[in-house]
């Protein structure tokens, strides 16, 4: 690592600015959470199930997104994309704050979700511009500890959105806190991309780049594996509000306890900052992945001595360690997703996000449409997809080279 990017490395602002700015996704999933019943209710949602499309409908929006905010910052940069990237998902936001029927909001959300892609997808790329493997990995656990702050308050705040306005107030919140942002963002963060290193916006280019993504064992593995995680994650938060009211009847305190497992992910990323540079992406990955699996079919087990309704103590153990060991997974399998692939960041990142998001969202669908009053979807899910990434990890690491 160079003299400037351990400079940038150590400075508060930009890890800050970074993660800010990548947060808006979160944001606008944890935020809405609170008012999921409400919103269902208002707009004359039959199954309470499909409440959870709020979230998964922002998802597919983002899918689709990220296979253009990619190849676009390659051509034209990182920062005018994300600016770009940043009106769309106020001008979604503005659409479902002013809905009046159900397909009206769920367009909005898809809306919200394609503008969104852009922060999340390029902020990847604009910091592979200037780190690479362990030290990128650094970074992105770094931006990751403060992102976790979003999903702790983001419910909370909700709530007092809603207190001060209804449900329409949580999307008046959102473009607030865009528009400040996204100011912080013009005025304190440079171009990252060099006009040398532009790439033409080609459809030529983007068949051969995401060609090099899929041929490429351990760009594609990772992919899948982070695919995998996206699910089970999107999974819980479909179900969250459900689970949490619903199943353990912990009323208002449901932002309390959904704040508990975001503390847990930002512990997590705030360690894996530390050992990557030590232990490395891959041994770090494996082991989580492991424990993450056998965690979750050893308490599936004892759900059935529950009747799939646990002591809410017993749950928060398990959501704990297992909110860990993703907190440990995420960061470093973003970074071995990309690892091969700086000479094209933004359109990898593009392809990689936009592959594992179409991945995770049948997986979160699934999950969320069974829930039935029971832990078992949710845990069930956790169980069979957390191996389904240890079988991917092994095919992606055998007879592949090691650069970490």
């Amino acid at each position: 690592m160079s003299q400037n990017q351990t400079e940038k490395a150590s400075s508060t602002e930009y890890v800050m600015l970074v993660a800010f700015v990548i947060s808006i996704g979160a944001l606008a999933t944890d935020l809405m959470l609170p008012a999921l019943d409400v919103i269902g209710q208002e707009l004359q949602v039959n199954n309470p199930n499909d409440v959870h499309l709020i979230v998964t409908a922002f998802f597919l929006g983002m899918a689709g997104g990220q296979l253009f905010v990619g190849p676009i910052s390659d051509a034209f940069g990182r920062k005018p994309t994300i600016l770009v990237g940043y009106f769309v998902f106020i001008l979604g936001c503005a659409l479902s704050m002013f809905s009046q029927d159900w397909t009206v909001m769920i367009l909005g959300r898809i809306l919200q979700g394609m503008g969104a892609a852009a922060p999340r997808i390029v902020v990847v790329a604009m910091i592979r511009d200037e780190y690479e493997g362990r030290g990128m990995a650094r970074i992105l656990s770094l931006v990751m500890t403060v992102f976790i702050t979003v999903p702790i308050v983001a419910p909370a705040l909700g709530e007092g959105f809603i207190y001060i306005g209804g449900w329409k107030a949580t999307f008046a919140g959102l473009i607030l806190l865009s528009f400040l942002v996204s100011l912080w963002f013009y005025f304190r963060q440079s171009e990252t991309l060099l006009q040398a290193c532009r790439r033409p916006l080609h459809l030529q280019t983007l068949v051969t780049g995401l060609k090099e993504v899929v041929t490429t064992k351990v760009a594609m593995g990772y992919t899948i594996a982070l695919g995998c995680m996206n699910g089970v994650f999107l999974g819980y938060l479909g179900s969250a509000q459900q689970i949490f009211q619903g199943t353990l009847k912990v009323g208002d305190l449901f932002v309390v306890f959904f704040a508990i497992a975001s503390v847990s992910l930002g512990a997590a990323s705030l360690l894996n900052a530390k050992l990557v540079m030590k232990l490395g992406m891959r041994k770090l990955t494996w082991c989580a992945l492991v424990i993450l699996t056998f965690l979750s079919a050893c308490f599936f087990g004892l759900l059935f001595l529950y009747q799939g309704i646990p002591p809410l103590s017993l749950f928060l153990v398990w959501q704990l360690s297992a909110f860990f060991c993703v907190g440990i997974i995420f960061g470093n399998v973003s970074s071995l997703s990309l690892e091969s692939m700086g000479h094209m960041a933004g359109l990898a990142s593009a392809f990689v996000g936009s592959i594992s998001t179409f991945i995770a969202l049948p997986m979160a669908w699934l999950i969320g449409y069974l829930y039935d009053g029971t832990l078992f979807p949710l845990v069930t899910g956790f169980t069979a997809i957390g191996l389904l990434a240890c079988l991917v990890v092994l095919w992606t690491e055998h007879d592949s080279p090691s650069t970490d």
